[in-house]
């Protein structure tokens, strides 16, 4: 029996999703269909009812709906909860709403499964302090980092983020204008920002990167992205995209829906052939 899956958005036409979780059900075997939904603010909640009314299994939220798709839900993951956002919509067994977030799972498997990084006493430091950001803190933070820092370009809303999770980690925050001497150079920089979206720079101070330091863009492109090209010419040696992340984030979705385990490496090998 086929299972009706789909993900809405807007855009959406852009979305790299239902060849992505395609491949994952040629995989097991399984047939299913995956469909781009557009939706808005205004019709969003009407639209989720519908896809599941209609016989949906479940659904990926994208941007920019996933504060919404948080609000609708009945159920809530942890990881849903800490984030306020959700990615993965499902009913349970009673028919209740559940929402799920894998952003920040997806991120912590392609960096520490694909990519080999040992976070346990690494410093960490995340550029943006928005819903990405949000996101992706809490695995991170489980990973027991020797320091984990947010810079924002407004230093005001650092600090909130930092304040919402003081009740697991001692986050530092700082502006891009005013970055102290004395913050530890990152093992990690992860740019959270849009700003590789637009093709602009989240940051101009490069002093806190070096050879060591992994540059991880959360944003994905065909070419090098601004952020991996600023991270190359600053010395790093170790500059990587967001594709990864957006193909585990997937996997932990489809898993959810169906309770089957993926393998991810043959997309993220094969990521030019889905862009494609």
């Amino acid at each position: 029996m086929s299972k009706k899956f789909a993900v809405f958005g807007n855009p959406i036409k852009q979305s790299l999703s239902p060849p992505i979780h395609q491949k994952f059900a040629q995989q097991l075997n399984l047939t299913i269909s995956y469909e781009r939904l557009l939706s808005d603010k205004k019709n969003f909640a009407a639209d989720i009812e519908d896809f599941f009314s209609s016989g949906g299994d479940g659904c990926n939220v994208t941007a920019p709906f996933k504060e919404q798709a948080y609000a609708l839900c009945d159920k809530l993951t942890e990881s849903a909860t800490r984030a306020q956002a959700v990615n993965t919509l499902y009913k349970n067994d009673s028919g209740k709403l559940c929402g799920h977030n894998t952003d920040g799972i997806g991120l912590l498997k392609d960096l520490t499964d694909n990519l080999g990084l040992n976070l346990g006493s690494a410093n960490i430091i995340i550029l943006g302090a928005g819903g990405a950001t949000r996101g992706i803190l809490q695995p991170l933070i489980e990973q027991n980092p020797s320091s984990l820092a947010i810079i924002n370009r407004t230093l005001a809303k650092a600090q909130i983020l930092a304040a919402e999770f003081a009740d697991i980690f001692d986050i530092t925050t700082a502006g891009t204008d005013s970055i102290p001497d004395d913050m530890p150079q990152p093992d990690l920089l992860l740019n959270a920002t849009s700003a590789s979206l637009e093709g602009r720079l989240p940051i101009s101070d490069t002093s806190i990167i070096t050879k060591n330091t992994c540059c991880y863009d959360l944003s994905y492109a065909a070419e090098p992205t601004s952020f991996m090209a600023l991270c190359r010419k600053a010395g790093s040696v170790s500059n990587h995209d967001g594709r990864g992340m957006l193909v585990e984030q997937a996997a932990q979705a489809f898993t959810t829906w169906t309770s089957q385990e993926v393998d991810t490496g043959e997309l993220i090998n094969g990521f030019e052939d889905l862009m494609s």
